[in-house]
């Protein structure tokens, strides 16, 4: 097949219409090439079982298309997998390489299924990979957090309200609480994870195919939990799936925007409670002497950008009509580039974490101010015996009294659950853990899927 013989296949576009529609498919479509040969693999696979006369593809013509299929894969690897401006995506430049090595047999491969659901299960295989991956990230930065909690644990830290002094706190507390937030954050990727894990293929153009096809077979196949039941519905969640997993993504870097803004404030010389590592800082074009904290800088923006990710998915889907629209094409790079930028946010914190230290000194200097202990104070006069409201008013009234109290003694006192000396740093550990445990099981069936999938053209 020439490669204008492919553009003919969708119509003949005026020039100008081809490369507003195409977009930016022809680069970011790269990074789903592999995943659309999976896709097929598993669709020919279907059709080779399929109950219908006459039979669609032999076992040995669909060996032939999976042998193909692999070769692409490596030329993906390799960086050699081209997308034209004729083939417009990555699903009929797969075609393509594929008919130009089998002949019409690479023509049968789209039979039964449109590139609607094509991108779609695509879209679905690398969110899979990804978020495997971004789980396996997250939880190693929320274990270097705890670690580095557990190691400081008894560092007293003047904790904060409106950034003014509050009540004594400790590095323990201040960094196991990023842990656990991030963890818990963890809970929003399992449910994105858990909505993405159905597959569309088989819907088509949203409405179904007059042929046995079994749906149910090529989303085991592809190792989901289950097919869409309803294929307009799997049209429809198009858009949808990326929205979902943008949501979380924004969450995640909203956590990693207040421990970066907390570590650009702790690190100023009027503070130094921490040292950021030098070489986790840039330098002053004129300035000898400064060391910037632009990667805390650049998180908290990128937090920013992903909020606007997550809204410009749902805005795009708010009054979209039901069925498939190619509105839907300008949530591949929201969601492309929102994974890439979590991603890489966190194992820049991660980096952060391993090479932060902490200047005990400075931390316990700032209780110098009475006024940080007046809490405690108050509720020791309670435990005395005192109403709390007398106790306040007291303590208030002669604040100079608890100037000399012993940072260290205060936070050893508060042993409840998550009180300074009560965090389970064993518990949250377990928790990052098993994350990462999970993320690692989920991967593991997925290439096991896989490697079995392509196993008769080995």
């Amino acid at each position: 097949m020439k490669a204008n013989d492919t553009a003919t296949t969708v119509g003949k576009i005026n020039p100008d219409v081809l490369t507003f529609t195409e977009g930016k498919d022809p680069v970011l479509d790269l990074a789903l090439a592999e995943v659309d040969c999976i896709g097929t693999a598993a669709h020919v696979t279907m059709l080779s079982r399929m109950d219908y006369m006459p039979v669609l593809f032999t076992e040995e013509q669909r060996i032939a298309v999976l042998k193909g299929l692999k070769e692409i894969i490596a030329e993906a690897r390799r960086g050699e997998f081209t997308i034209t401006a004729a083939d417009q995506d990555v699903h009929l430049a797969v075609e393509r390489r594929l008919t130009e090595r089998l002949g019409d047999l690479g023509k049968k491969v789209h039979t039964c299924r449109s590139r609607n659901d094509q991108v779609a299960v695509d879209i679905r295989l690398h969110v899979r990979n990804e978020l495997n991956d971004l789980t396996t990230e997250l939880a190693e930065l929320a274990r270097a957090l705890i670690e580095f909690a557990r190691r400081h644990a008894d560092i007293p830290l003047v904790g904060r309200t409106h950034l003014q002094p509050a009540m004594p706190s400790s590095v323990g507390m201040w960094a196991s609480a990023y842990g656990e937030m991030l963890l818990d954050d963890a809970y929003l990727l399992e449910a994105a994870a858990k909505t993405n894990n159905l597959c569309p293929l088989g819907s088509a153009a949203g409405y179904g195919v007059p042929l046995p096809i079994n749906r149910q077979l090529t989303s085991d196949l592809l190792a989901f939990e289950r097919p869409h039941h309803n294929v307009f519905y799997a049209s429809c969640a198009r858009g949808k799936d990326e929205a979902v997993l943008l949501s979380a993504c924004s969450q995640i870097m909203l956590s990693l925007s207040r421990l970066a803004e907390d570590l650009i404030l702790f690190s100023m010389p009027e503070f130094r409670y921490f040292t950021l590592p030098r070489e986790l800082c840039t330098g002053s074009s004129i300035m000898p002497q400064k060391y910037n904290p632009d990667v805390l800088e650049l998180i908290r923006a990128k937090a920013g950008l992903l909020v606007g990710y997550a809204t410009s998915a749902n805005v795009i889907l708010k009054a979209m009509p039901g069925g498939y629209n190619r509105d839907l094409q300008d949530t591949k790079e929201l969601y492309m580039e929102g994974l890439r930028v979590t991603r890489t946010s966190l194992r820049i914190m991660k980096l952060m974490a391993d090479n932060l230290t902490v200047n005990p000194e400075a931390c316990r200097a700032a209780f110098a101010e009475p006024g940080v202990f007046a809490t405690d104070r108050a509720l020791e006069l309670v435990a005395g015996g005192m109403p709390f409201r007398d106790a306040y008013h007291q303590v208030r009234d002669h604040l100079e009294d608890l100037r000399g109290m012993d940072p260290d003694a205060v936070i050893a006192k508060k042993t409840h659950l998550g009180g300074t000396a009560g965090i389970n740093y064993d518990g949250l550990l377990e928790r990052a853990d098993a994350l990462a445990a999970s993320a690692q099981a989920a991967r593991q069936k997925v290439e096991d899927a896989v490697r079995e999938l392509f196993a008769p053209a080995d």
